[in-house]
């Protein structure tokens, strides 16, 4: 086992739990801190729910798509190496990696598109903010207090793991004047690491499932350079391979160029360091992929854009998922009795706050769940939302 850095996390030192300790530790097992963190969140039926949230293609035939949670997993999976490398701590890591997308509603960014329209008026929508705000207080399984109560640590990574917040939404405005996160500065190593893992995976993974769609070929992937020259090492070092073989060999050769040029450039950065204040006061961001890396990764996320998240037939599944969002808000603000008898039960009389509900009602369902609901109270089965 690596020993933990003097800049790592410590699960004995943590900072506080918004409504006090852990509770029911000894009777629950030897866990840290950040593994009952971790417990929590894979727990949570939040993060169940994941599996029938769209990642890239909406409600897919295919069985074997990504979905949010197919990802989630896939990222703890990066931020761990990367982690353990480093000498941070990994469980710290793999929760801020497991509930990084817990905030996303149906069919991802077309669905967050249509919540933020409807709730414009009311504050907008933002799934990181709702992340932090499906933890902290929609999701509640414990009969003391609301929330999976976790430690401020992983609030914390999970408020700002892309960065300093230096104008919160009401969300996040509301959670942090509850349970101050310091939003101004730079979060943990272990947050900055989930961050750039979340990065390595998607762009890697989303190449794999546009390939398998149909919506990518190999010709424009080579139009990379990098793939390229990834594409012509694994051809030379197995020359008579299936293409299909080939392709998944170049993807996990693009990953491990990836994760190895993370934990370099980061070694790099944090020498000297002796403690995690002095990752919050650096002022700028340590764990991340060196220039030329980084170069590479923003070509790679334009190209992705052109051809795969911004194809024809990608457009035309949004604009259905978002009307299909959008009637779903529209129907429950006009008509609360739509709703489940237990949401009925929690719904402020007033504006912004019974807005708010709603769309915590809304972001919180799966795909499937989204297309059943404004099916029954529209009569008729939404059309056209299997892109693939």
């Amino acid at each position: 086992m690596m020993t933990r850095a003097l800049y790592a996390a410590d699960p004995e030192a943590h900072g506080p739990r918004e409504f006090g300790g852990a509770g029911d530790g000894e009777r629950r097992g030897p866990r840290s801190a950040f593994q009952r963190d971790r417990d929590r969140i894979i727990h949570s039926m939040s993060f169940r729910r994941l599996k029938s949230k769209t990642q890239v293609f909406i409600a897919p035939d295919g069985d074997h798509y990504r979905t949010r949670l197919t990802h989630s997993l896939e990222v703890a999976q990066i931020g761990r190496v990367i982690a353990r490398a480093l000498g941070l701590d990994e469980d710290l890591t793999e929760a801020l990696c497991l509930a990084h997308d817990l905030g996303h509603p149906p069919f991802g960014h077309a669905g967050e598109a249509a919540l933020s329209a409807a709730m414009e008026r009311h504050g907008g929508f933002d799934h990181n903010a709702q992340a932090l705000r499906t933890v902290m207080r929609i999701e509640c399984p414990y009969p003391a207090h609301d929330g999976l109560n976790l430690t401020w640590d992983l609030l914390e990574g999970l408020a700002k793991h892309n960065g300093p917040v230096t104008a919160p939404n009401w969300a996040l405005a509301e959670l942090d004047e509850a349970f101050p996160l310091m939003l101004g500065t730079w979060p943990s190593l272990e947050a900055q690491v989930a961050a750039v893992a979340d990065d390595i995976a998607y762009d890697n993974h989303d190449i794999d499932d546009g390939l398998r769609a149909g919506f990518l070929s190999l010709d424009d992937l080579l139009a990379l350079d990098f793939l390229a020259d990834q594409w012509r090492s694994v051809e030379k070092r197995f020359p008579h391979a299936p293409r299909d073989r080939l392709l998944r060999e170049m993807i996990r050769d693009q990953i491990g160029l990836m994760v190895n040029d993370v934990i370099e450039h980061t070694a790099a950065q944090v020498k000297g360091l002796r403690s995690v204040a002095d990752v919050r006061e650096a002022g700028r961001q340590l764990a991340g992929f060196s220039p030329a890396m980084a170069a590479q990764e923003r070509r790679l996320k334009t190209f992705m854009y052109e051809r795969l998240y911004y194809h024809p037939e990608q457009i035309a599944a949004a604009e259905r998922a978002r009307d299909v969002v959008a009637r779903l808000y529209a129907a429950y603000a006009q008509d609360a009795r739509l709703m489940p008898d237990d949401w009925q039960a929690r719904l402020p009389q007033r504006d912004p706050s019974r807005a708010r509900v709603i769309a915590d009602f809304i972001a919180g369902m799966s795909d499937r769940f989204a297309m059943q609901a404004v099916s029954k109270i529209y009569g008729e089965r939404p059309s056209g939302l299997i892109n693939v």
